[in-house]
């Protein structure tokens, strides 16, 4: 891995899992982005936060094809082939080593003169963001259009699905690399990266060089802006914390319960700290259910993600790597404390850093590909950086039967 800076890590990193089975497309974490950091002039066309429908979508439009075209490209002009070896698995590794070039060591390769591979959108790129939105693969049904087979899993021959983006707040952030009047920088205390608008200048390297171009031009102002991570709620600024980290906006409204956002602990030589009880670290190192977005870019993004269950596996495998099989088929099938784990997303808008779990009992038995499968009623309990309780929650719904006298609501 190439990266312009000497290795530096923060305390913390700032960490989000979205889970994409979950999402509706309802926008409604692109509405309170929006509302909250870019309603003003010149941000119009800006979404900090956007839900693009895949495997059409995108904003800027086709970003993501666009830069694996040009890895592509730079691998076949060099002679090398882009591939990952299972067999160097470890902590920082757990799929196994990518043995292709990343966005800056092609650039290296090529001769650029640039820090990574990119390009700038044009302003007809920007201008469409829920572009392609709903629009599936297509439909291969009989007369009239109907299947005869129906739709069942692993994979639907008609799909698509929402991903859910915000900047990834990267360990080595191509924005900030790019920049040459070092305008960007990542915090110590929780490995957010943000712009500094003073030092900036709107050169919009950071915007070429960004492959999720989630770094935005703004005309007025003549600078670049970017998501922030609700920096203040991380702070515990926000009135209603109490003094102790919240979650971002996007993810405090999200109506599918699809996010849980909080913070681990980096070690000196920049891994995680081993913490099994903080949901993220549980979720991402322990059962491997949440992947990285183009972890072949090589910025090593701070966003994860479960993928959908009904999408072509070697669509999602360049997606989010070779771990994909894997992650499906725990999250189909979750252990006892993942399937606990999972109530906790949206269950509060402050930030949990550590989980308990009591045991309740069995409540149903199912084999599924002759294996049997169990479910207890667990309770998980979600703890705040105070040790504070902030959220408890059973596996198993409650049911509230309506009286007689009341069977209309109206």
């Amino acid at each position: 891995m190439e990266y312009v800076y000497p290795e530096a890590h923060p305390q913390k990193q700032f960490v989000a899992v979205f889970n994409i089975n979950r999402c509706i497309g309802c926008q409604t974490c692109t509405g309170a982005c929006k509302a909250t950091w870019t309603f003003s002039k010149g941000q119009e066309y800006m979404w900090w936060n956007n839900v693009e429908t895949k495997p059409y979508g995108g904003y800027p439009k086709y970003w993501d094809v666009k830069i694996l075209q040009m890895l592509d490209e730079a691998h076949q002009t060099v002679g090398k082939e882009a591939k990952w070896n299972p067999s160097g698995t470890g902590e920082q590794s757990p799929y196994g080593v990518y043995e292709g070039m990343t966005i800056t060591e092609a650039a290296t390769e090529l001769n650029t003169g640039q820090q990574a591979l990119g390009y700038l959108p044009e302003d007809h790129e920007w201008s469409a963001p829920n572009f392609y939105e709903d629009t599936s693969t297509k439909y291969k049904g009989g007369r009239l259009g109907i299947s005869e087979e129906g739709a069942t899993l692993p994979v639907h021959q008609t799909w698509f699905f929402y991903l859910q983006r915000i900047c990834n707040h990267c360990t080595y952030p191509a924005c900030a690399a790019a920049c040459p009047r070092k305008a960007i920088y990542k915090r110590q205390e929780d490995g957010i990266v943000l712009i500094d608008q003073s030092r900036c200048r709107g050169y919009r390297k950071c915007v070429e060089q960004c492959p999720y171009k989630k770094s935005m031009y703004r005309g007025t102002t003549h600078t670049s802006e970017k998501c922030v991570a609700c920096y203040p709620r991380v702070e515990g600024k926000d009135p209603l914390s109490d003094g102790v980290p919240m979650e971002t906006r996007c993810m405090a409204v999200c109506p599918g319960k699809i996010r849980l956002n909080g913070l681990v602990d980096i070690a000196e030589d920049g891994t995680w700290v081993e913490d099994p009880q903080n949901p993220l670290y549980y979720l991402i190192r322990v059962e491997k259910v949440a992947l990285p977005l183009y972890p072949q870019f090589g910025t090593e993004p701070n966003i994860y993600y479960i993928p959908p269950r009904w999408v072509p596996r070697p669509y999602l495998r360049q997606m989010f790597g070779p771990g994909v099989d894997e992650a499906i088929e725990r999250y189909s099938a979750p252990s006892r404390t993942l399937l606990a784990l999972l109530q906790l997303f949206r269950a509060t808008q402050k930030m949990v850093f550590r989980f308990e779990i009591e045991e309740g009992p069995l409540v149903r038995e199912v084999e599924r590909n002759g294996q049997v499968w169990q479910m207890y009623n667990d309770t998980v309990i979600g703890f705040d950086s105070k040790g504070n309780e902030v959220a408890r929650l059973s596996v198993v719904e409650q049911m509230h039967e309506r009286p007689p006298e009341r069977l209309n609501s109206i």
